[in-house]
């Protein structure tokens, strides 16, 4: 199991929900962390609360949708020098659409550029220099929304997502770098909605857990609440008896 004391983490949309438990489980492991939201002020307590774990935590900001925004953001981490061993692309946007049949097209344009091409973007920027160095993981969150084409733009740009990270992880198949999905669920959370059947806190430590195996495997998913209630060893162990697809 990986040891992540001391590494850097890349969350996006750390501020709340799903991203907020994934920054306080790793603080608790001792990672340093790299908050991700749209503006500065959403994770101003946020980071105070992770620095009282003892570990190192800065801010980052972006529209992601806005692609020379996610580029200005990974430009000021390097400046920063800081390395980026771990990303969790936890962001996303998630538009319902009651009269399917008059989704409009901009639904697709901004699932996409944000539940797609921004995590690419990041995927590209960073995996070569994990590769370099021989270390890094990246956890791409999907999900398990089937059959509703209420949720069209959303549900198609997971689709994408999915297909990006089994085809480039196969890239990395066998080698320290490795490329995942984790699929949080459908948990009571801002995108979720309050009728959904999971916690946000149920993610634990399922929605994590591509970050600690050590098996050299990539491109499978893991189901976070097939997790829920395991210690993280336990966690681990089960991943790692998880194929890719």
């Amino acid at each position: 199991m990986v040891d992540v004391k001391g590494k850097w983490a890349l969350i996006t949309g750390a501020n709340r929900g799903i991203g907020y438990q994934i920054a306080i489980f790793m603080a608790k492991q001792g990672c340093n962390l790299i908050l991700h939201s749209r503006n500065l002020e959403h994770t101003k307590i946020v980071e105070e609360e992770l620095k009282a774990f003892g570990v190192d935590v800065y801010s980052v900001q972006a529209e992601l949708s806005n692609h020379q925004q996610v580029v200005a953001m990974l430009d000021e981490i390097e400046a920063k020098k800081t390395v980026v061993d771990i990303i969790f692309n936890n962001a996303g946007v998630q538009i319902y659409r009651t009269d399917y049949f008059k989704t409009p097209i901009e639904d697709f344009d901004t699932s996409f550029k944000i539940n797609l091409i921004a995590v690419a973007t990041i995927c590209y920027r960073l995996i070569p220099k994990m590769i370099q160095r021989g270390f890094g993981r990246v956890i791409n969150t999907t999900s398990g929304v089937n059959n509703e084409p209420e949720q069209a733009g959303y549900s198609a740009s997971k689709a994408a997502l999915d297909k990006f990270t089994k085809d480039l992880g196969s890239k990395l198949e066998g080698t320290e770098v490795m490329l995942n999905l984790a699929d949080p669920g459908w948990c009571r959370t801002d995108l979720g909605g309050k009728q959904a059947p999971n916690s946000v806190e149920s993610v634990i430590p399922g929605i994590v857990v591509g970050a600690f195996v050590d098996d050299k495997k990539s491109g499978r998913c893991l189901s976070a609440q097939d997790f829920t209630g395991m210690s993280l060893e336990t966690a681990v162990a089960k991943a790692e008896t998880i194929q890719s697809n």
